[in-house]
């Protein structure tokens, strides 16, 4: 059996006795949610901007009240700023705390879209964007035989594709207009292979979150790359008897292109 364990934690539960595990990633998943419906609470929405236009009329006709100087004010609406970044994700090592195995690597590539919805979080000097990312390319790396908690019952693997949707996300950034930008991110949504994951008493879908931090780098003015760090989490919640889980370290790289202003 390989052993390719990064970090275990000491009391890991067997899968009959992480229920409570399973309510800590449904509390995670509406804490993501929660963070997206109120960080327009917690940021000022983005407003319009105000150009001023001085009326300097050409013709001589024109009425009196334009030809005094005084001026109007145009309200001028700015492209909301926005991205595209093509992306890819591999596994390198596991942690084991909120899932029960740890014998499968998972490769993932998409696009992810980020939009700033929101202006800025004052108190941490992050701007605020909304995240959604389509992952039509995942790739499960898992035991081609296990028990019904994961556990491999051979050193032969296989290859389980799949494909994963987070409509749900939030990306803090700083340093947003300079060269080097730091990032943090999260997302949530479903992951779903063409065949029961980790398990053979498992489901074919799970929940999935994504937490990670990162940095993006400005290569012309519309094009950035950027390169980071995540934490992966997939599990059924317990909607069948039987989750094994699976928490991984992953690496993620991808091109940025910049839409808007």
């Amino acid at each position: 059996m390989p052993n390719n364990r990064v970090c275990e934690f000491v009391f890991a539960p067997r899968p009959s006795a992480q229920r409570t595990g399973g309510d800590f990633r449904l509390i995670c998943l509406s804490i993501l949610a929660a963070l997206c419906l109120l960080a327009p609470q917690v940021a000022h929405s983005q407003e319009s901007e105000t150009a001023v236009v001085p009326n300097t009329p050409l013709d001589t006709n024109a009425p009196a009240e334009t030809q005094t100087g005084v001026t109007t004010r145009t309200h001028v609406r700015q492209p909301v700023e926005s991205e595209l970044i093509v992306e890819g994700e591999g596994s390198f090592g596991h942690y084991h705390i909120f899932a029960y195995t740890w014998w499968s690597e998972l490769y993932t590539g998409g696009v992810e879209y980020d939009r700033h919805s929101w202006d800025y979080f004052r108190r941490l000097g992050a701007r605020l964007d909304y995240v959604a990312e389509a992952l039509p390319v995942a790739i499960l790396r898992q035991p081609a035989k296990a028990d019904i908690y994961g556990d491999p019952l051979t050193q032969a693997r296989q290859l389980v594709p799949g494909a994963a949707l987070s409509p749900i996300g939030l990306r803090m950034m700083w340093r947003s207009k300079k060269s080097i930008k730091p990032y943090f991110i999260i997302k949530g949504g479903m992951i779903v292979f063409d065949k029961k994951a980790l398990s053979p008493a498992a489901t074919y879908q799970d929940f999935l979150l994504q937490i990670g931090i990162g940095m993006q780098a400005r290569l012309t003015q519309r094009l950035d790359v950027r390169v980071g760090y995540a934490d992966i989490h997939f599990s059924n919640a317990f909607i069948v008897p039987n989750n094994p889980g699976l928490d991984v370290m992953s690496y993620n790289g991808g091109l940025s292109y910049h839409f808007g202003k």
